[in-house]
């Protein structure tokens, strides 16, 4: 595959009704004109809502992978509609333990790989568990595809991982509810020079003394750091741009100068 065409989902969901939400987002990607998109990017927790009352309480909403009702709802959708899907799930692990997830779906083999969030922001430590997986890359719809979720972007080690392993595309779900890191991802972008999608979600969540207004603002950024889809800040939204995965493969800034050859971590540390 020369190109792909990257998808993004920018959702309103209600808490507590993954059917719900589920069936929304089933109607925005079937919803938009043919071809659609190649690979679609969902947010962080797309459809059981964010703000948990107690750790109880998400592990009641948390389903196992890949045998819970959302996973099996996303590999029907990626089935039907030919399309790879990337999603933020609440993951329930047979041992008791609670992850914000990230799965993939393949449209031929559904779930083909899972991440498990590894920097957890604020009250997510008293919801989740922290993941243990590591950063993940795997094949969707002819590119090499890179898995974080949302405040992984703080930590520049997170994309430089995934790129440094092969990554042409992060997928980026995202509940963000910090103003900065659409902006931050042109620069993670460049110093990578790999495509990023990052799919957030809108509204607000008002529960157990805790109120979270997201920040929408989706974005699709290309490898050389240029902007080529943000969403508005408060309405949901879908969008799909092509591009060329290879162009992440080059590494090149001038002539003389490649962003991984020229790296010496020999001098990277404290």
């Amino acid at each position: 595959m020369k190109t792909m065409r990257l998808g993004l989902v920018q959702n309103h969901p209600a808490y507590g009704d993954p059917a719900g939400n589920l069936a929304a987002v089933e109607r925005a990607i079937e919803g938009v004109p043919p071809p659609g998109a190649d690979l679609w990017i969902l947010p962080e927790l797309f459809a059981s809502g964010y703000v948990f009352g107690s750790r109880a309480e998400c592990l009641r909403l948390a389903e196992p992978i890949p045998d819970g009702p959302t996973c099996r709802g996303l590999v029907l959708l990626a089935a039907r509609s030919g399309a790879s899907i990337v999603a933020g799930v609440p993951e329930r692990a047979a041992d008791g333990s609670v992850f914000n997830s990230a799965i993939a779906v393949d449209p031929r083999s559904g779930v083909s790989a899972l991440y498990r969030k590894i920097h957890l922001f604020d009250y997510e430590k008293e919801w989740f568990d922290p993941g243990q997986l590591g950063f993940v890359v795997t094949d969707l719809a002819g590119a090499r595809v890179g898995l974080m979720i949302c405040f992984d972007w703080r930590f520049p080690e997170a994309a430089r991982t995934l790129a440094l392993s092969g990554a042409q595309v992060i997928a980026h779900p995202s509940n963000l509810v910090h103003p900065h890191c659409q902006d931050a991802m042109v620069t993670r972008a460049l110093e990578n020079r790999v495509f990023i999608a990052t799919a957030n979600r809108i509204g607000t969540e008002a529960r157990a003394g805790i109120e979270l207004t997201f920040t929408g603002r989706s974005r699709i950024v290309g490898h050389d750091g240029s902007v080529r889809f943000e969403a508005p800040i408060a309405e949901t939204a879908t969008a799909v741009v092509e591009i060329d995965p290879r162009l992440a493969d080059d590494k090149t800034v001038t002539a003389h100068n490649d962003l991984f050859g020229d790296r010496r971590p020999g001098f990277y540390r404290a």
